[in-house]
């Protein structure tokens, strides 16, 4: 049994993989959790494919390599799953959630995800447009992780959010709450098989 909680995200270059994990480790550290946050590029342009991890534990984490066996993997952008094994390394009873429009059973389907695995979609892109005025859906992911896996609680995480939101765009109101209501939003939206 692993002693620690590994998340792999997958998204575009733009898409804010890296500062949602980011956000994630900085929630998870608040709760007094010993948390890992890291991006690994590709080439490093506007929508190109790009993975960000975190590792989470109870005690001090001393492996420092990339994640090969995550218990949860978030897909920012579905059409990332046509061209790279996203569920590589997933083992049984792990969590995949999507961002896209449809249902977790078509998802199933058309990305050939085998039984054992269980899928969370939700239209983070959608939200984001509508809470936040452009297509970044990290933080509406961000509420459905949290939704998917119970990992963090909800009232804690999105109050430490908020104030960290807060003091980075201290003069950007209209981000802060666009933010913290897109990750409501996919908390209560994010559906399952």
């Amino acid at each position: 049994m692993k002693d620690f909680f590994e998340i792999r995200w997958h998204g575009r270059g733009g898409q804010g993989a890296k500062t949602v994990a980011l956000l994630f480790a900085d929630a998870a550290l608040a709760t007094g959790k010993y948390i890992q946050a890291f991006p690994e590029y590709g080439p490093e342009r506007m929508g190109a494919p790009v993975q960000s991890f975190n590792r989470l534990a109870d005690r001090e984490i001393t492996i420092h390599s990339s994640v090969e066996n995550p218990d949860v993997v978030v897909v920012l952008d579905q059409s990332l799953m046509n061209s790279i094994d996203t569920t590589e390394g997933l083992s049984e009873g792990g969590v995949i959630i999507v961002n896209t429009v449809k249902k977790p059973s078509e998802i199933r389907t058309l990305c050939k995800i085998r039984k054992g695995i269980k899928i969370f979609t939700v239209d983070a892109s959608k939200i984001s447009i509508e809470e936040i005025g452009s297509n970044k859906p990290n933080t509406p992911m961000f509420g459905a992780l949290v939704k998917a896996t119970g990992i963090l609680d909800f009232d804690k995480m999105i109050f430490d959010t908020e104030d960290k939101l807060k003091k980075k765009f201290k003069n950007k109101p209209e981000v802060v709450g666009g933010n913290v209501k897109s990750i409501r939003r996919a908390y209560q939206e994010v559906i399952s098989e």
